[in-house]
């Protein structure tokens, strides 16, 4: 994941002509993992990995019907249905969306399955109009960066409860990596104990603009009180929007019959938090200086 930021982070001192280019170019080269397939597993409780090689996608079974966290590439939605039915689940099963953060790469299936099932999808409060306009904000004409609009059902800001059936989520406003970037925190069972589940938004820079005209105004802020409301929080199993977030992959291999789930990490979600504080300590520097030579 820092190699994907690194890169993400070079591509947004460029100029807006050659940045256009720059990120098709770079698209073209993470597309192959991105829309790679991964055979979909029971990653723990009431839990389904159900995404890519390269994004992450989550399906929540309910005992009122399914709960689908993200989608991913547009191109991808027909093999995220897929791994849903490899698990014996139903696409027709979903009634509730949830997004993470109104980027491309975590939107590209909302509006064929929200069409398809009918499900009323949620997201933070300021990442409606990016969904509802199906584009990157700050870079709203970019059609590299663009995703196919979808109408949100209802907003959620902090602590703001997502109910179906016997299972609730609470979301967490973390915004930065986008306006409305939203965690969602919820309670499964492992076995006879309850675990804290985060499914993290994002606190990457990855294309954000800092300083100069940024993404949009207050990032700076916003991602450093993300950084700290996270490192504070007590979870047990991190997720997040891409599988190098939590070493998905190796966990995956890990896990066997009758042994400790390996996603169960208390801990991890402070260590990879204090890690993207100080990798937007150094971008932000990185920013600011290539700014000032101009």
């Amino acid at each position: 994941m820092r190699k994907l930021t690194a890169a993400l982070c070079a591509l947004a001192f460029l100029t807006t002509g050659a940045q256009a280019q720059t990120i098709k170019d770079f698209l073209a080269t993470v597309m192959q993992k991105w829309t790679a397939p991964f055979e979909p597993f029971q990653l723990i409780g009431n839990v389904y990995y159900v995404g890519t090689d390269g994004i992450a996608v989550y399906v929540i079974k309910t005992s009122q019907g399914l709960i689908l966290m993200d989608t991913a590439m547009p191109q991808s939605t027909g093999m995220i249905k897929d791994n849903i039915a490899k698990l014996g689940l139903k696409v027709a099963d979903i009634k509730i969306i949830l997004n993470t953060h109104a980027h491309l790469d975590h939107t590209g299936g909302f509006a064929e399955i929200k069409k398809e099932t009918g499900a009323q999808l949620i997201a933070g409060e300021r990442d409606k109009p990016l969904l509802e306009g199906g584009y990157y904000p700050g870079d709203e004409k970019n059609a590299d960066l663009s995703f196919p609009a979808v109408k949100v059902d209802r907003t959620v800001k902090e602590d703001d409860k997502v109910t179906l059936g016997d299972t609730t989520l609470t979301a967490h406003a973390t915004p930065g990596h986008s306006p409305g970037c939203t965690s969602w925190e919820m309670t499964v069972k492992d076995g006879n104990q309850d675990r804290d589940v985060l499914f993290f938004c994002s606190g990457t820079v990855a294309l954000n603009r800092l300083v100069g005209q940024p993404t949009y105004p207050g990032i700076v802020d916003d991602y450093r009180a993300t950084y700290a409301k996270v490192k504070a929080m007590k979870i047990d199993v991190l997720l997040g929007p891409h599988p190098e977030v939590y070493g998905m992959q190796a966990k995956r291999a890990e896990m066997k019959d009758g042994a400790p789930n390996p996603f169960v990490k208390p801990g991890e979600l402070t260590t990879y938090a204090t890690g993207l504080s100080e990798d937007f300590d150094k971008q932000l520097a990185k920013q600011t200086a290539a700014l000032e030579k101009k």
